[in-house]
């Protein structure tokens, strides 16, 4: 591999030959402190030209055309235009070429295809989404068979560092009782450590979708990694996934 994807992180997961993902990191950009380097989001106080010079980058790394979405923890499912920065959490395509794309640093990332290599999807999932539903609504925008959907759980915040309320908890107990096991007593009262990789695998599982790969990362304690939790002010980093039409 040679620039920029010297950087990249790419899926451990089955997905078929047509279908490409990536997840960039904070590396092999042109953005300066505190951004260093490749920051892709252009909404938390870096110079524009800088973003627009990393999100070009991308784009002819791979031959792609990523659907930028202005993402606000909530519910809706966009059609991934590139044209259009939507107003959503999640966006699929199944036209070759263009690239569904969220931005995090913390917040899970999830990517979705189906088996045939027809359909991907990308979802932005801070535990606010994913309580309220928006890997659900994204399955139904797939318009699949629950076994036909392959999963990718991208880097997010760990279960040792993801310190939560009572309420987070409650929230997502209310709906599947199970989920109690994603928490455990945290360091002070009235805490909670919280594995959103489980709650993620809890929600799909309920829907019938148990392929799930990925998971096992921490982006407060990987470097590689932008995190609001270890640098507010800092960068996003993107997952993205496509279709290539062969």
């Amino acid at each position: 591999m040679t620039g920029l994807t010297q950087s990249l992180l790419f899926p451990d997961w089955p997905a078929p030959a047509s279908v490409r993902a990536c997840v960039t990191t904070r590396a092999g950009g042109v953005s300066l402190p505190p951004y260093e380097t490749f920051n892709l989001g252009d909404h938390v106080g870096d110079d524009p030209a800088a973003v627009a010079a990393n999100r070009q980058r991308l784009s002819h790394t791979f031959d792609i055309q990523p659907a930028w979405l202005k993402q606000v923890h909530g519910l809706v499912v966009a059609d991934a235009d590139p044209a259009v920065v939507s107003q959503a959490d999640a966006s699929w395509t199944d036209q070759p070429g263009i690239a569904c794309a969220v931005m995090t640093a913390d917040c899970l990332p999830v990517l979705f295809c189906d088996r045939a290599g027809t359909r991907v999807a990308a979802a932005h999932a801070g535990w606010r989404g994913l309580a309220s539903g928006v890997l659900e609504a994204t399955l139904e925008r797939l318009a699949l068979a629950p076994e036909e959907v392959l999963v990718w759980l991208g880097p997010a915040i760990g279960p040792k560092a993801f310190e939560v309320g009572l309420e987070v908890r409650d929230a997502f107990t209310a709906v599947h009782p199970e989920a109690a096991r994603a928490f455990v007593e945290g360091q002070r009262p009235g805490k909670l450590m919280a594995d959103i990789y489980e709650l993620a695998r809890i929600r799909l599982a309920a829907r019938g979708v148990c392929a799930v790969y990925g998971g096992g990362y921490c982006t407060v304690n990987d470097a590689r990694f932008f995190s609001y939790r270890r640098t507010p002010q800092g960068g996003r980093f993107a997952s993205l996934v496509w279709l290539t039409g062969r």
